[in-house]
């Protein structure tokens, strides 16, 4: 059996954790967080989510380093909880992933077709045409070899990089007001409508900061893993903290802050068009767009992976377990998340998909890798880890308070999360019953 080959190199595993991070996320989500704020001090929301990642990231690292393979989460889970708990989590992270990857697909295909109407006038079922085109566009860039998608990353990277210190750069030399970090006016931190903001703007941002994890789904693909994962993880979390935080200083130090509404879909294009005109306006957009594109190209990457490694596993169906002939990539996998990616875009609305998407990941990966990762310290020690989180436990305890607090604040999605997962567990259940019974009567 054809097995993945380890070739992405550290500037290829960065380039992918950053092009997922930031897709269509930070622009769509921008008017929301800053319409949750009545004092003016959104970027405390940008702050918190990018400390969120950075804690998150140290689990991410130190079970990625020692656990290099192909599925992330899927063998941490099933090394961290053992025999049977191993079984039972790696099966939820897959049942979730079934539907939360492809959501995450969706939620990227909606909001490129959102800002797509800034340049052309879109109907409903137009926007939905083209959030469906842009997943079968990502489905043939992705159907070829790793080396070939590693190089383009590094393209699609730059792209990224280039468009934001473009609307940054040219926001801080048109500063028209100053943007507050922390309270006037007699107001303080510590009121309800400051906690209540930062819940639901953190929501946004958290969602924004995605993906810096996203190499350790391609573990059994990278040089050196012990030491290019972690690497990867924070140079992706600084790099890309440091150009929201500046991003959001640049456009709101342009844009009244009090006169941001949720509505305002297009903010960083009208923020260009009050800048320099309509021609930049119309230029910046389509580096969005394909700033959106190249999120999508990492997150499909990723997520691909996680359904071949529970089929190598024996622990999802076989046919996920089966490579390209000739171009060693998972493309039953690939098939799939598409293709229900694609359905999902045609169904959801972009809010729902990204409430839905955090209130699905908590309960089962985030905090279970937390969890996991203890687990594994206490069983087998930590001197052979090839990266050690700082300050341990003490990450792990903020973690699992963080995300508990975000879960919370997702509103109902949380309850639908939690549901999910209850159906997960009575799925494997019932599953093993099934295998157990199948086995008995060949006995």
């Amino acid at each position: 059996m054809n097995t993945l080959k380890r070739k992405i190199s550290l500037l290829q595993a960065t380039a992918i954790n950053m092009i997922d991070m930031v897709g269509i996320g930070p622009f769509v989500v921008m008017p929301l967080v800053v319409s949750y704020f009545h004092n003016g001090l959104f970027l405390w929301a940008w702050i918190f989510g990018a400390m969120v990642a950075f804690i998150d990231g140290m689990i991410w690292s130190e079970l990625g380093a020692k656990y290099p393979l192909a599925g992330g989460t899927y063998n941490f889970h099933r090394i961290a909880f053992g025999e049977k708990g191993g079984r039972l989590m790696s099966f939820l992270f897959v049942w979730q992933t079934s539907i939360q990857a492809p959501l995450v697909v969706a939620s990227g295909a909606i909001g490129f077709a959102q800002y797509l109407s800034y340049l052309v006038d879109l109907s409903f079922w137009e926007q939905k045409a083209v959030s469906g085109g842009l997943v079968i566009v990502i489905f043939l860039l992705l159907y070829r070899k790793i080396e070939t998608i590693g190089k383009i990353s590094v393209v699609l990277g730059t792209i990224v990089i280039l468009t934001i210190l473009w609307i940054i750069i040219s926001g801080l030399s048109h500063q028209q007001h100053a943007v507050n970090l922390i309270p006037v006016n007699g107001e303080s931190f510590f009121n309800k409508d400051f906690v209540s903001a930062i819940g639901l703007g953190s929501v946004q941002t958290v969602y924004a900061y995605l993906g810096y994890y996203n190499v350790c789904h391609l573990g059994g693909e990278i040089k050196n893993p012990g030491r290019n994962i972690p690497r990867s993880i924070f140079i992706s979390i600084a790099g890309i903290a440091l150009l929201y935080l500046l991003m959001n200083l640049s456009v709101m130090s342009v844009m009244p802050w009090q006169s941001v509404k949720e509505s305002d879909k297009f903010l960083v294009s009208s923020f260009m068009e009050n800048l320099f005109g309509g021609n930049a306006a119309v230029l910046v957009t389509p580096l969005i767009l394909c700033i959106a594109l190249s999120s999508l190209f990492a997150v499909v990457l990723g997520y691909s992976r996680v359904p071949y490694a529970a089929a190598v596993d024996g622990n999802f169906f076989k046919v996920f377990s089966k490579l390209h002939p000739t171009k060693d990539f998972p493309h039953i996998s690939l098939i799939v998340l598409c293709a229900t990616g694609f359905l999902f875009s045609l169904i959801f609305k972009l809010g729902d998909a990204i409430k839905a998407i955090l209130a699905m990941r908590i309960l089962v990966q985030f905090i279970g890798q937390a969890v996991g990762v203890v687990l594994l310290r206490k069983r087998f020690g930590s001197k052979e880890l090839p990266f050690k989180m700082w300050l341990f436990p003490i990450p792990v305890i903020l973690s699992i308070a963080v995300w508990i607090f975000l879960f919370v604040s997702t509103g109902r999605f949380a309850l639908y999360g939690g549901l999910f997962a209850t159906a997960g567990i009575v799925v494997y259940f019932l599953k093993e019953r099934l295998v157990n019974k199948k086995k008995s009567r060949l006995l």
